[in-house]
């Protein structure tokens, strides 16, 4: 059996196709019934996401052909349009490549962490199908094991590559305590859900949400609990609030340096942190000349963004050295264990040879036949079937005039010339 990885991503696929290759929750389990009655398929997982979906298999096909018309079939697409943006690896490649996914190495966004659970999905999925034996149990436990030790024994994802992830970490920089905290949100667009997705991450729960439009703010704020204003009742609350992040369309600055003066003056000049993601601003360059208050940009906090970017790719490398060491000895276990096999089905095979050529010999002395004659035979006849196919492996390997081979087969047959040559 091989194993096999036949996978489509966004560095291989534009997101036409990978729409049209995406498994739903409702497809998958159609999918995992249909690979598991394809013929010489043994183990299969799927994993879909918005950025990728592959398919790993343990399958009698090298070459992966026969996954890729399967995956082609499935979906009704023409097959050389999937095989023109995919990839097919095999064996210890196919192993690396998992690994490297779930420790979010082959990710969009370098180090991402929400592709582990996604892994971790698709192989209990799979399992729920009975689509798991011992070597994928194996395999795939040791890839979460791998991706775990990627993440605690690297920096890969402790430094923020996005600028809404940035701003909350400013913050906790800022504020030691930030749960305790009070936050202000000017905007309700995706940069401001994606902040107070990472707010209430961070156990923030004293929430408001300021916006132009009111419904927005309420819909936004209902997933938050927060409370909700309209932009002209900013300048009236802003006192309230330790943190400000604002991130709106407004083509004029919303929030002014005579509103936070005033504001800081209200709170007896206890420091407020105010981060400004909105292109144009929402709020003047000269709120930072005041002493108590902290203003970064969109700009400032692209700038840490590269930075983190940069330490994440020297952290990448370090994980690419753990996976390469844990893909080997992954390998090493499924190479003893398929060592193990060979000698069960060869001791097996000894055994049923032994016992025909037994039963024949019984059958002749129940027929009277003399038993040293019977004898001899059955010794013949039990040496040749012994010999033979070791025969034709020494003559094999004779004729490819391989002498480490020919070397190999003689100490592991305890031939004296051949296992004299250890010691020379």
């Amino acid at each position: 059996m091989t194993l096999l990885a036949l996978g489509i991503n966004h560095k291989t696929a534009p997101v036409a196709l990978r729409e049209k290759v995406a498994f739903t929750p409702d497809s998958l389990v159609e999918a995992l019934a249909s690979l598991k009655k394809l013929d010489g398929v043994d183990e299969s997982v799927i994993v879909s996401t918005c950025n990728r979906t592959e398919l790993y298999v343990n399958a009698n096909d090298e070459s992966g052909q026969k996954l890729l018309k399967w995956l082609s079939d499935f979906h009704r697409l023409d097959i050389n349009e999937i095989a023109n943006n995919s990839y097919v690896l095999s064996q210890d490649d196919a192993v690396k490549h998992i690994m490297r996914v779930a420790s979010g190495l082959d990710s969009l966004i370098l180090g991402e962490p929400q592709i582990l659970g996604q892994v971790k999905q698709a192989y209990g999925d799979a399992k729920h199908s009975g689509m798991i034996n011992s070597e994928f149990d194996k395999l795939f436990q040791h890839t979460f094991s791998v991706a775990k030790r990627v993440r605690s024994e690297t920096e890969i994802g402790a430094n923020a590559v996005s600028v809404a992830y940035a701003a909350v970490q400013l913050a906790k920089h800022i504020f030691a305590e930030l749960p305790k905290r009070s936050v202000l949100l000017v905007g309700a667009g995706e940069t401001i859900e994606l902040v107070a997705q990472h707010l209430k991450e961070q156990g923030v729960n004293k929430l408001a949400v300021a916006n132009r439009t009111v419904a927005r703010a309420e819909a936004l704020a209902e997933t938050l609990g927060a409370s909700v204003y309209t932009l002209s009742q900013v300048p009236e609350h802003l006192k309230d609030f330790d943190i400000v992040i604002s991130s709106t369309a407004s083509q004029l600055p919303l929030i002014g340096k005579g509103m936070v003066e005033k504001a800081l003056k209200q709170r007896k000049n206890m420091p407020m942190f105010l981060v400004d993601l909105a292109v144009p601003r929402d709020i003047e360059s000269e709120v930072n000349e005041l002493g108590d208050a902290y203003l970064y940009t969109v700009d400032d906090l692209q700038h840490i963004v590269q930075k983190n970017l940069e330490n994440r790719e020297q952290a990448a490398q370090e994980a690419e050295k753990l996976i390469e060491k844990q893909a080997g000895d992954y390998m090493t276990w499924k190479q003893s264990q398929q060592s193990i096999d060979l000698v069960r089905q060869y001791r097996q095979k000894g055994m049923a040879q032994r016992d025909d050529i037994v039963e024949k010999a019984k059958a002749q002395l129940a027929e009277g036949k003399d038993a040293d004659a019977v004898l001899e035979e059955m010794a013949y006849k039990l040496t040749n079937a012994l010999l033979h196919p070791t025969t034709l492996a020494l003559r094999e390997a004779a004729m490819h005039d391989d002498p480490a081979l020919s070397r190999w087969m003689g100490q592991a047959l305890a031939l004296s010339d051949f296992s004299s040559d250890e010691n020379k």
